[in-house]
């Protein structure tokens, strides 16, 4: 596992789940947000996103993970997808240092604690694909 990507923590309540995760990355704010927050950027990590509204209220689709709408949205900051199968899957972006970030991720869904497992590890991996995702080195290239 990629050293940027920290131990998953997570708590239920009943058939509710809630997945934390927490990403170092050595690239800037500007960097990492239109891959989490772009149709390009989901495409090459996550998902085809199509429709993709980028607004708050604006229609989602994250091909897998299921249909629904942008739930939050706050430029550079904030990037909330709620969609019918996979819950309310949060985005948060932080500045760390000088040209790092911090992304401090949250999905919350309904199921029961084999899908809590599942879910754990499939967000590891697409998280190692988030990190290779990335422009390489903090200045992105």
């Amino acid at each position: 596992m990629s050293e940027a990507i920290e131990q998953g923590t997570g708590e239920s309540r009943g058939g509710t789940h809630t997945l934390h995760f927490t990403l170092r990355l050595p690239q800037p704010v500007e960097n990492v947000w239109p891959v989490l927050a772009g149709a390009d950027g989901l495409r090459r990590w996550l998902a085809a996103a199509e429709p993709f509204e980028p607004r708050l209220g604006g229609a989602v689709t994250l091909h897998g993970l299921g249909a629904g709408r942008v739930t939050a949205w706050d430029v550079e900051r904030v990037a909330e997808y709620t969609v019918d199968v996979h819950g309310r899957i949060r985005f948060h972006l932080e500045p760390a240092g000088e040209r790092g970030t911090t992304l401090r991720f949250t999905n919350e869904f309904e199921g029961d604690d084999e899908r809590r497992a599942q879910a754990t590890a499939d967000w590891r991996d697409r998280f190692e694909r988030l990190v290779a995702a990335l422009p390489a080195g903090p200045e992105g290239g």
